[in-house]
């Protein structure tokens, strides 16, 4: 009991919350429990989760921003290999935040979970020369409910550490990171629009 430390309503968004678990550690490498549900309900965070996912990405690549429709997802987030920028926007109409982001460095070695509620788009982008990004939905992937919000939005903003100049798209044509890595997005995510022509969860 009492494994894991939680820091709630991170940049004053209601819901999003910092999940950091107890890691023992000595001679032999470590140990830790990367989720236990009586730790969460006693932080307050009472949720089933349904189906356990994991992508593997190369450096520059950016998945997002994505969300279901009509089946939204509450997400629990980590990378359990290399360094992700992990983003989410609140895009619950009737939320005092609703279009502000927050963003937070989930890595292998600082062990860091990002726990994302219903009525959110979320993304990240690879920043490690690969990374690999562990996540527990709870409720299931839904094909054809698919939503998603352009990454670059300038009403947005998000500070995603990139060079490049906003050309009016989702593209990522011309955006690169610091050292000049260029970015990789899918077809999809680059068709994605802003947030004024986007979906808006009641």
């Amino acid at each position: 009991m009492g494994q894991i430390r939680v820091e709630k309503n991170l940049g004053g968004i209601e819901g999003l919350c910092l999940i950091e678990p107890a890691v023992h550690g000595d001679s032999r490498g470590y140990f830790m429990e990367t989720y236990n549900q009586q730790d969460m309900q006693e932080a307050g965070l009472d949720i089933t989760f349904v189906q356990d996912n994991q992508s593997c990405s190369v450096k520059g690549v950016l998945r997002g921003l994505h969300f279901q429709k009509q089946f939204p997802q509450t997400k629990l987030v980590r990378v359990i290999r290399g360094s992700v920028f992990d983003v989410a926007v609140d895009l619950r109409s009737n939320s005092s935040t609703y279009g502000k982001w927050f963003g937070v460095e989930l890595t292998a070695e600082n062990k860091k979970q990002f726990l994302i509620p219903k009525g959110f788009a979320h993304g990240f982008l690879v920043r490690s020369d690969i990374a690999e990004f562990c996540y527990k939905c709870d409720d299931f992937y839904h094909p054809g409910d698919e939503g998603g919000l352009a990454w670059n939005d300038p009403e947005i903003g998000i500070d995603w550490g990139v060079t490049g100049q906003y050309q009016g798209s989702a593209s990522g044509a011309g955006y690169a990171l610091p050292d000049g890595t260029g970015l990789t997005l899918s077809d999809k995510d680059q068709q994605w629009l802003g947030i004024q022509d986007t979906f808006k969860f009641k």
